[in-house]
């Protein structure tokens, strides 16, 4: 399966739901380059977040802006972003230089509760689950193909490369 010309795509959702693993898969499927959204924070957020604080609208903007300018500028991309608003998501929008594509995983929160307790190398305390959640505006099928990540990560990156084509 090959990518179209400048598809720019975003994986999306909560912390612990799979971006980095479905994005990396889907990488490899289609055969474009997956950036983690996670390498693009300021230090300051990601020190703000190993910390356990949540952070705000004004910490986000410069990082939207970043994920943005990488979809501007690398199309075809994939790239993990938690764009948990849909302001978040329309930021992202105009600055893609382009139609993006929001692929949403979803699940319960026990289960990327779970999967957040056994990774290792994260940043991202368990502790900042819940304020996600809160902040979390699940997209539309308008805005994106949202998947339950609560199946096999190969059928995951199935489904998402069957609703990039949609």
């Amino acid at each position: 399966m090959t990518a179209p010309r400048g598809l720019r795509v975003v994986i999306m959702g909560v912390s612990g739901c799979g971006k980095s693993s479905v994005g990396e898969g889907l990488s490899l499927r289609l055969g474009i380059p997956y950036r983690d959204g996670d390498d693009l924070h300021p230090a300051a957020n990601v020190e703000k977040m190993r910390a356990g604080q949540p952070l705000t609208d004004a910490d986000r903007w410069p990082w939207l802006d970043r994920v943005a300018a990488v979809l501007a500028h690398n199309a075809p991309v994939i790239v993990g972003c938690s764009a948990l608003r849909r302001t978040y998501r329309d930021r992202l929008r105009a600055g893609a230089g382009g139609p993006v594509v929001f692929v949403h995983l979803s699940g319960h929160r026990d289960l990327i509760a779970q999967r957040m307790s056994v990774r290792s190398g994260h940043y991202m305390p368990l502790s900042l689950l819940d304020s996600q959640l809160a902040a979390l505006e699940p997209p539309g099928p308008d805005e994106a193909v949202t998947i339950d990540i609560d199946q096999p990560l190969a059928a995951i990156i199935a489904t998402a490369a069957e609703g990039l084509h949609r």
